[in-house]
C-alpha cells in the first residue's frame, strides 16, 4: 500500500480551503448564510446583471461554488468538480474583467485564481487522501479529467454570450425576461452577492 507524503498532504489542504471557501460562497447565494443574499437577492442582481433568468442563473452559480466546493474538498468526483468551480469561476472572473486584475479595483483576481486553482485540482487530481482514491478512482479517471476540462471554456463562452445577449436586450429597453423574480431595486447595486 502506498504512503501518503507531503504532496498528498499539501493537496488535502489545498482541497479542503478553496472547498471550504467556494461552499461558504455558494451558501451565501443559496441560502443567505454567512451575510448573503440567499436565492431571492441573489436571483436579483443577476437578472440586472443579465443572467437571465435570474433565479436559474443564482442556482447554478450557487450549486457549482456549494456542491463543487463540497466535492473538491472531499476528494470526490475530483474532474467533475473540479471542472465545475472552474467554469463557475471563470464566469464570475468575466463578470469582473472591466474592472482590471486585483481585487481591491472590483478585478477578477480572485474568481480568476479560484477557477484555476480549481483546474489544476482537478488536472492534478485529488491524492491518496481523498474519497476518490479511497473508492478505487471510479469516478477519477483520466478521460473524466480531459472532458471535464474541456467542457469549461465551451460552457463559459455559451453562458458569457447569453449574458451578453441579455445586456444587449436590457440596453434596448425591454424585458429579456417575464420573470416574476426579485427586481433589482430589491438590492443594493453596490452589494455584489457574486463573492
Amino acid at each position: 500500500m502506498p504512503t501518503t507524503d507531503s504532496r498528498d498532504l499539501g493537496l488535502l489542504a489545498l482541497r479542503l480551503g478553496v472547498g471550504a471557501t467556494l461552499v461558504a460562497h455558494g451558501t451565501q447565494k443559496l441560502f443567505g448564510w454567512f451575510g448573503g443574499h440567499g436565492l431571492a437577492g441573489t436571483a436579483g442582481f443577476f437578472e440586472s446583471i443579465g443572467f437571465t433568468p435570474g433565479r436559474a442563473n443564482a442556482l447554478l452559480a450557487g450549486a457549482g461554488e456549494a456542491g463543487g466546493g463540497s466535492l473538491l474538498a472531499l476528494g470526490l468526483a475530483t474532474p467533475a468538480a473540479g471542472a465545475a468551480v472552474a467554469g463557475t469561476m471563470a464566469v464570475a472572473a468575466s463578470m469582473h474583467k472591466d474592472n482590471g486584475f486585483f481585487a481591491q479595483d472590483g478585478g477578477l483576481e480572485y474568481p480568476a485564481v479560484l477557477a484555476l486553482t480549481a483546474g489544476a485540482i482537478a488536472l492534478s487530481g485529488p491524492g491518496r487522501l481523498s474519497l476518490d482514491a479511497a473508492f478505487g478512482h471510479r469516478a477519477n479517471r483520466h478521460w473524466m479529467r480531459a472532458v471535464g476540462l474541456a467542457s469549461v471554456p465551451v460552457a463559459v463562452a455559451l453562458v458569457t454570450r447569453r449574458r451578453r445577449t441579455a445586456l444587449a436586450v436590457i440596453a434596448a429597453g425591454t424585458s429579456p425576461t417575464s420573470s416574476t423574480e426579485t427586481t433589482s431595486s430589491e438590492l443594493p447595486l453596490e452589494t455584489n452577492p457574486t463573492g
